[in-house]
C-alpha cells in the first residue's frame, strides 16, 4: 500500500472509529438517564401511593381486619383516579384485598400470590422485590413492597406496575439516534473528501520526490528537488537527495576520468609497443647503411648521403621519444618511498633551468619526508617545463617555487607569470593528450597527478588569464 492510501484509510477508520464510539457513548448515556429519570419517577409514584393507602388503613383502622376492606373498595378506586395510577394490595398471605391491575401469572393463579413469594417478601427486612413484565401492551417495571402501620407491624402486600412510556422513549431515541446517523454520515463523506485532498497534499512532495529518484541514474543529467513550504521531514529528505544528486555526479565525473585514463594508458601501452618494435632496427639499418655506403665518387654526395641518413636517425629517435612517454605514461614504475631531502631534490631540478630566472623558496633548509625521488624530479621538470612555455616571448619570465612546511603535510608551489589557463580548459588540463602547444603531446600534468595521487598526495592549481598559474602540491609528512 502507498503511503497516500495508508493516509487515507487511516483517516476514514480514525473518524469512522470516533463516530461509532460517539454513537455507542450516546446511545449508552441516553438509555442510562432514562432508566434513572424511570426508577426515580417509579419511587416517587409509589411512596406516594404508600402514603395514600397507609392514610386510608389508619383512618379506618384497616391494617388487621381485611373483612372490611370491601366497604372501602371506592375510597382505593379515587386513589387511581387521582394519582393516575394502577395497583393491587393482598394479604401477607398472598390473599387479593383490592386490584385495579394484575399480571397474568397472578390472575392465573387465582388472582392471589403464590404462598411462597408472599412468606419470601413479608420476611425480608426490605420488604421489596422488583422485576420486568412483558405483556401485549409492551415492558413494564413492577415492584411488590410490604406495607406497614404507624406502629411498623406489616399489615398487606402492594403491587405497583409503572408503565413508563417506553413506546415514546425508544422512539425518541431512535428519532435522536436517525438524526445523528444522518449527521455522522455527513461528516464520514465529508471525512473521505478532506482525507482524499489532505492525503494527496502530504504526498505530493513525497511523490515528487519518488519520480526524481525514479530518473536519478549515473549517465543522466540529474535535476535538483526544490519545494517551497516544505515540512522539516520533506525539507531534510529533500537536502539528501540533493546531496546524492552532488555525489553522484562527481562519482560520475570521477568514472569518467579514471575510464578515459585507463582507455589512453590501454591505448599509450598499445602505440609504444606498435612504435618501438621496428625502431630500433630502422636506426641500426640507416646506421649501417650510412658506414658501409661505399660511395667515393665525390664528397658532395656523400655529404648528401650522410645528411639523409642523420635526417631518417633523427626522425627515428624522435618517434622513440613519442614513444617511450606513451610508455612511461601508461606504465609508471612503483613508487619507491624513501627518506629524501625534498629541499635538495628540488633545487637539483631549479638548477637545471637556472637560466630562466626560477627562485627557491623554502621554511628550512633541510625538509625530509617519504619521497619516490626519481619521481619527486619528474614531477618538477614537467611543472617548471610547462611554466617555461606558458610564458610569451615577449615577457620576462619569473618563476617561483615555494616548499612549506607544516604540521602533517609539506606544500609545494610553482608560480609562473605566464598567459595561465582559460576557462573552457581548467576542468581538462590533467586528462591525457589534452595540450595548448603544437609540439606537445598532453601527457606531461597527467603523469604529474598520477605520481602525486601515487604520494597520497594532492595537487590543484589556480590561474588568472594572461596573468599566471600557481600549481600546489600537498604532500602527507
Amino acid at each position: 500500500m502507498s503511503l497516500r492510501l495508508r493516509i487515507f484509510i487511516s483517516m476514514i477508520l480514525l473518524v469512522f472509529t470516533a463516530t461509532l464510539l460517539v454513537l455507542g457513548s450516546t446511545y449508552y448515556q441516553y438509555r442510562t438517564e432514562s432508566d434513572q429519570y424511570n426508577s426515580y419517577r417509579q419511587e416517587r409514584k409509589e411512596n406516594q401511593l404508600k402514603r395514600q393507602i397507609n392514610y386510608i388503613v389508619n383512618k379506618y383502622d384497616l391494617s388487621d381486619r381485611y373483612d372490611l376492606w370491601d366497604g372501602y373498595e371506592k375510597d382505593f378506586e379515587e386513589i387511581t383516579k387521582i394519582h393516575s395510577v394502577e395497583y393491587s394490595i393482598f394479604t401477607t398471605g398472598g390473599r387479593p384485598l383490592f386490584y385495579s391491575y394484575l399480571p397474568l401469572d397472578v390472575i392465573s393463579n387465582n388472582y392471589s400470590l403464590e404462598e411462597e413469594f408472599a412468606d419470601m417478601l413479608v420476611s425480608t427486612d426490605e420488604g421489596k422485590f422488583t422485576s420486568e413484565n412483558f405483556t401485549d401492551v409492551g415492558k413494564f417495571q413492577a415492584s411488590y413492597s410490604v406495607l406497614k402501620n404507624d406502629v411498623g407491624e406489616k399489615y398487606a402486600i402492594l403491587f405497583f406496575p409503572y408503565f413508563q412510556d417506553v413506546s415514546f422513549a425508544e422512539s425518541e431515541l431512535n428519532v435522536f439516534l436517525s438524526t445523528l446517523y444522518q449527521i455522522y454520515f455527513i461528516m464520514l463523506v465529508v471525512a473521505i473528501v478532506l482525507a482524499y485532498f489532505i492525503s494527496r497534499y502530504v504526498t505530493r512532495s513525497i511523490e515528487t520526490i519518488r519520480l526524481k529518484i525514479g530518473q536519478a541514474g549515473l549517465l543522466k543529467k540529474n535535476e535538483k528537488i526544490y519545494l517551497s513550504n516544505a515540512t522539516k521531514e520533506i525539507d531534510s529528505l529533500v537536502n539528501s537527495y540533493n546531496k546524492m544528486i552532488d555525489d553522484l555526479e562527481d562519482s560520475a565525473e570521477r568514472l569518467a576520468k579514471t575510464e578515459r585514463e585507463q582507455a589512453w594508458q590501454e591505448m599509450a601501452k598499445q602505440v609504444a609497443h606498435e612504435i618501438k618494435n621496428p625502431l630500433t632496427p630502422m636506426r641500426l639499418t640507416v646506421q649501417s647503411f650510412q658506414k658501409n655506403s661505399g660511395l667515393k665518387k665525390g664528397e658532395d654526395q656523400k655529404d648528401k648521403l650522410n645528411d639523409f641518413c642523420d635526417t631518417l636517425i633523427e626522425q627515428i629517435d624522435t618517434m622513440s621519444n613519442v614513444a617511450t612517454s606513451f610508455s612511461d605514461f601508461a606504465t609508471l614504475p612503483k613508487t619507491q618511498l624513501e627518506k629524501t631531502d625534498i629541499v635538495e631534490a628540488t633545487k637539483k631540478v631549479v638548477e637545471i633551468f637556472e637560466q630562466n630566472n626560477i627562485s627557491l623558496e623554502t621554511s628550512s633548509e633541510n625538509i625530509f619526508i617519504k619521497l619516490d625521488k626519481e619521481q619527486w624530479i619528474r614531477v618538477m621538470t614537467n611543472l617548471i617545463k610547462n611554466s617555461i612555455q606558458a610564458i610569451p616571448h615577449d615577457r620576462e619570465p619569473v618563476i617561483n617555487v615555494k616548499i612549506t612546511e607544516g604540521l602533517k603535510t609539506v606544500k609545494v608551489i610553482v608560480s609562473d607569470n605566464g598567459l595561465g589557463v582559460s576557462k573552457n580548459n581548467r576542468d581538462k588540463i590533467f586528462e591525457p593528450k589534452f595540450t595548448t602547444k603544437s609540439d606537445g603531446m598532453g601527457l606531461g600534468l597527467g603523469i604529474v597527478r598520477s605520481i602525486i595521487n601515487s604520494h597520497r598526495g594532492k595537487i590543484s592549481y589556480k590561474s588568472k588569464n594572461r596573468k599566471g598559474t600557481d600549481f600546489k602540491i600537498s604532500l602527507p609528512k
